[in-house]
């Protein structure tokens, strides 16, 4: 392979946007999308060496982490799962800085999870906004920083509580019949995009689905592999890919934005989920947890990514085409679950999640296909 991609993506997101937290729309903003990026940057420094992608990361991180260990923008009162997400970044700075002030950050994150709201069985809701409702979203945002901290300063007690929020998750939005997972679940059963019988939204989004099965990976490979549920989120992840696997568009190899409706009108390819699906396979590959017959999906589907979505300028950076810009399920009208609403929200070129979920997937597929 001759081609590195990402290094190549990290180049252009270091020249074209050298502040994340200044990027369109950002305004300073503690954005869950920064970690996406930055998660990217920490693989590229983990197989490098090169010292350039971890003063990346602490540049955009230090504008976020005071002297004292408080997180400027962020509100723990707000109990917004996605507000853990950037945390993540904070172990690696600690341990390559041993500066006191990231380990004060991740503590301070930890006790949003002591006191979140969860809904009757235990699993955390997605924001105190969004009440007894569980979204595939979530477990990326919350589950990776919760399992590290455990693991790093907590002498990894309490595995259990990480496990099983994946397991509740599953439990509670799988389709017996796609084997897909809805986007989410009310338990209450009460908000305007639900199933007033079973809580379920009404469609299978793509990035929720990538969301969940990033999360999984990424606590795969620091959970210890004698935890009682590691063969359990093993079975999840193999499922979850086998069934999205049946709806990979055989000509481009990619996802579409709502994933089992690939024919209908307004439907389209979209490069964040596809990104993230394509990441779990290589990692899952890299970490012995998904078998060598998927070597064959993985490589379409990377291949895909390329020629789908990818657009390289005259200046050599890497734009990335064809990601919703955001999609969620809200207490208004728009925001309904429908099919309508997926493919009416805007398709944007260089969106951080997509752009961070691309670097990630490049980072493993080139690490296995060396």
């Amino acid at each position: 392979m001759n081609k590195q991609w990402a290094i190549q993506t990290a180049d252009s997101i270091m020249e074209r946007t050298p502040k994340l937290y200044e990027d369109k729309g950002k305004k300073g903003k503690w954005s869950y999308d920064y970690g996406v990026i930055l998660k990217g940057f920490e693989l590229l420094f983990k197989q490098t060496g090169d010292r350039k992608y971890l003063q990346f990361i602490q540049d955009n991180m230090d504008y976020f982490i005071q002297e004292d260990g408080s997180i400027q923008g962020y509100r723990l009162d707000e109990y917004n799962i996605d507000h853990i997400n950037n945390g993540k970044l904070l172990f690696l700075l600690y341990k390559e800085t041993k500066q006191d002030k990231y380990k004060q950050a991740a503590t301070l994150l930890r006790g949003q999870l002591k006191t979140h709201p969860r809904t009757s069985e235990g699993a955390f809701w997605h924001k105190e906004i969004y009440p007894y409702q569980i979204w595939l979203d979530g477990l990326y945002m919350g589950a990776p920083f919760y399992l590290e901290y455990l693991l790093t300063f907590e002498e990894g007690q309490g595995l259990d509580d990480v496990t099983k929020q994946f397991i509740l998750c599953e439990k509670h939005t799988k389709d017996s019949v796609t084997g897909l997972l809805y986007h989410a679940w009310d338990e209450q059963r009460v908000q305007l995009w639900c199933d007033p019988t079973t809580g379920l939204s009404s469609n299978f989004w793509g990035r929720s689905l990538g969301w969940y099965l990033i999360a999984l990976v990424d606590v795969l490979e620091i959970l210890p592999t004698e935890h009682a549920d590691y063969q359990e989120l093993v079975r999840i992840l193999n499922d979850t890919l086998s069934a999205l696997k049946k709806y990979q568009d055989a000509e481009s190899g990619v996802w579409y934005q709502v994933v089992n409706l690939g024919g209908r009108k307004g439907n389209y390819l979209e490069a964040s989920a596809s990104s993230m699906i394509t990441y779990a396979m290589a990692k899952g590959i890299r970490l012995g947890v998904l078998d060598t017959s998927w070597d064959e999906t993985l490589d379409l589907a990377f291949n895909g990514l390329i020629t789908e979505f990818v657009l390289e300028t005259k200046e050599g950076w890497v734009n990335l085409n064809k990601n919703c810009e955001v999609a969620g399920l809200g207490v208004g009208e728009k925001r309904d679950g429908s099919f309508e609403y997926y493919i009416s929200e805007p398709i944007i070129t260089n969106d951080q999640k997509g752009l961070g979920a691309f670097l990630q997937a490049c980072g493993e597929y080139e690490q296995l296909r060396r």
